[in-house]
């Protein structure tokens, strides 16, 4: 796999299934190069075995839902130039018939929500103070009066300024050609996961709407009549949450949520579970998963079936999907094996999903009547026009006799192979049982490419995850040092020759890693934290992630930076990292650029313009690619 081979990658998003079964319509996306963006279009999907074909062209079609009656199809489509509104399509054929105005929803519609009789849709959609955000040719952002920040949260990596723009919920007629959008919630708080009763006559959403909504991370369960009118809790502000859905009789809300400590801000290392509370608020929320080994995973929506509740579940670098019963106790594994499901729907007996594995970014999977079925062959197109090679299982063993989890990927020809050895993000996130492209690109430059799930990480528990807090790269380094020496077994990989690269979290190791170890010849690090203290009050998450993560005491921050052993680092370093990057801002890199550069240093730093925190999964693909060709130079001029 080349860089530029971005552009054969098919990647299905968001599934709907008709409610007769026979059916399911997905999007489906893939890198545009020569326009240098991302093209996504809905297909339809038979459950039975038919041809999949392409119902819309974009540019830009999202979020597909399917109406009670099964007659239309709603989905987002942003044109050219303009932000997302709703559609609505005849399943029956015909084009597709704008529902919202650019002019009445500025900032965008959110995923449509359907009415049980088919005759509304709910939405939710960014609401811009006056005078913010403007669409006109004529406007410059750089104009507009300045912000007064009072709060601690204002901001978010990859949206922006949050305090001027809140996120409110709206109901529109789709069929009337006269209608306007109505805004049934408002005020200073975002409320989002809107979802209809089965009467159609309440609305349930999430929203943080507490006094001290400021200093943490809790929301809650909100219950309102269809015009917002009668908002009332249901749930008791302990957790974070969200994906909700009424049970078939309107009693119950089953949600996905975890939860967060004493501070209401402690979230690393927590693993996510369904639950279920009280519609109508009258009792507490129940935990219906296990806490310690069940880590839910968005999958889009929580789908009820008549025999309980589908959850996509982390699993040694897999995600499961678990049908969970209504009243909580053992679930039932339907789709396991090395890969990885992310959006779910069900109807009429028939489970449709999209499934990832190591040789395709994803695939329709039907199952139906205890059988499953693979609807899709989205993954040949890369198949066709690229070599993509295997994953190889690795277990290796901590110095304290902890089992460590991992993979190879080998390039072809006997060797011996430079290695990378690859750091994920997180930490509490995992690498898996899926097409990485960073992992084939790499080796078809001709690097084995080293990847697993030390302590930290997701997937195998939560004792697992939180094993390093407060102390961060000394309880990670062992595990890592454990999986590169068992993958330095295998024949044909040369252990003179040995980079380290991460990302986020990954590109933290990497520099701290390069402080306390000779072990590397080079290293990349990307959007790192280099530098806790700064860190803490200039990402829009540090002022309580820092604390969680590395602990309270300030003196064992700067222990734990990597920046304090900055001094250290003898080996090439490239710095990668986006201006626009408000998870790890660019201090952070610029930091320990010049700390490297005053003493000598051999270092350089690669910055991308327009780019926030997510720019190699979700970056222009021109910048992409860049990234790619910058990496594969330096790895040749470094490692080779």
């Amino acid at each position: 796999m080349k860089p530029t081979d971005l552009a054969l990658l098919r990647v299905p998003g968001s599934v709907s299934i008709a409610p007769d079964g026979s059916a399911a319509v997905i999007t489906l996306t893939r890198p545009d190069l020569e326009e240098d963006t991302y093209a996504s279009a809905l297909w339809l999907v038979p459950t039975d075995g038919g041809e999949p074909r392409q119902l819309t062209n974009g540019p830009s079609d999202q979020s597909p839902a399917y109406s009670p009656d099964g007659k239309w199809i709603a989905f987002t489509r942003a044109a050219k130039g303009e932000r997302p509104q709703l559609y609505v399509m005849s399943t029956a054929g015909g084009e597709p018939r704008r529902v919202t105005d650019p002019e009445q929803v500025k900032a965008g519609a959110g995923a449509p929500v359907w009415s049980p009789n088919s005759r509304r849709i709910a939405y939710a959609a960014h609401v811009p103070d006056e005078g913010r955000y403007s669409t006109d040719k004529d406007s410059s952002p750089d104009k507009e009066k300045p912000r007064r920040v009072t709060t601690m949260q204002y901001r978010l990596d990859n949206l922006g300024y949050t305090n001027d723009r809140r996120q409110h919920l709206f109901v529109i007629d789709p069929f009337d050609d006269d209608a306007k959008p109505t805004q049934i919630t408002d005020g200073d708080y975002d409320d989002a996961d809107v979802v209809w009763s089965p009467d159609g006559q309440r609305l349930a959403f999430t929203s943080r709407r507490h006094d001290d909504r400021d200093r943490d991370l809790a929301n809650d369960l909100f219950l309102c009549a269809t015009d917002g009118s009668d908002a009332k809790r249901v749930t008791a502000t302990g957790g974070f949450l969200g994906q909700p859905v009424f049970s078939a009789d309107g009693a119950t809300l089953y949600y996905v949520g975890g939860e967060l400590g004493e501070t209401r801000h402690d979230f690393v290392a927590r693993n996510e579970g369904l639950w279920s509370v009280p519609s109508d608020g009258s009792g507490a929320a129940s935990r219906l998963t296990d806490a310690e080994s069940i880590n839910i995973v968005p999958t889009g929506r929580t789908v009820l079936t008549d025999d309980g509740v589908l959850v996509g579940t982390e699993h040694r670098g897999t995600v499961r999907l678990l049908r969970v019963p209504f009243d909580g106790g053992e679930p039932t594994v339907l789709v396991d094996g090395p890969r990885q499901v992310g959006s779910v729907d069900a109807a009429a007996g028939v489970v449709a999903a999209t499934v990832a594995d190591p040789r395709s970014a994803g695939e329709v999977v039907v199952l139906r009547d205890g059988k499953e079925e693979t609807a899709t062959s989205f993954g040949s197109t890369l198949a066709e026009g690229a070599h993509i090679f295997d994953l190889q299982e690795l277990q290796a063993t901590a110095p304290d006799g902890y089992p460590v989890h991992g993979w190879l990927v080998r390039p072809d020809g006997d060797g011996p192979h430079p290695v990378i050895l690859l750091v994920h993000g997180g930490p509490y996130t995992q690498y898996g049982w899926l097409l990485f492209d960073e992992a084939q690109v790499y080796a078809g430059a001709g690097y084995a490419v080293v990847l697993g799930n030390p302590r930290g990480s997701s997937g195998y528990g939560q004792a697992h995850g939180a094993h390093i807090k407060g102390d961060v790269g000394e309880r990670s380094a062992p595990d890592l040092f454990a999986l590169l020496d068992r993958a330095l077994e295998e024949p044909g990989l040369e252990s003179e020759r040995v980079g380290v690269h991460g990302g986020s979290h990954g590109g933290y190791m990497t520099s701290w890693l390069l402080g306390h170890s000779d072990r590397f010849r080079a290293g990349i690090s990307e959007r790192a934290v280099n530098a806790i203290d700064s860190f803490t009050g200039a990402s829009d998450i540090g002022w309580m992630f820092a604390d969680e993560l590395y602990g309270v005491d300030r003196e064992g921050q700067w222990r734990q930076s990597p920046l304090a052993t900055a001094d250290k680092i003898t080996a090439p370093l490239l710095i990668v990292h986006s201006e626009h990057d408000w998870r790890c801002p660019i201090e952070q890199a610029q930091r320990l650029f010049v700390a490297l550069k005053q003493r000598g240093a051999d270092v350089e730093m690669l910055i991308f313009p327009g780019e926030g925190h997510e720019l190699s999964r979700s970056g222009l693909p021109s910048h992409r690619v860049a990234r790619f060709d910058a990496v594969l130079d330096w790895w040749e001029r470094k490692l080779r």
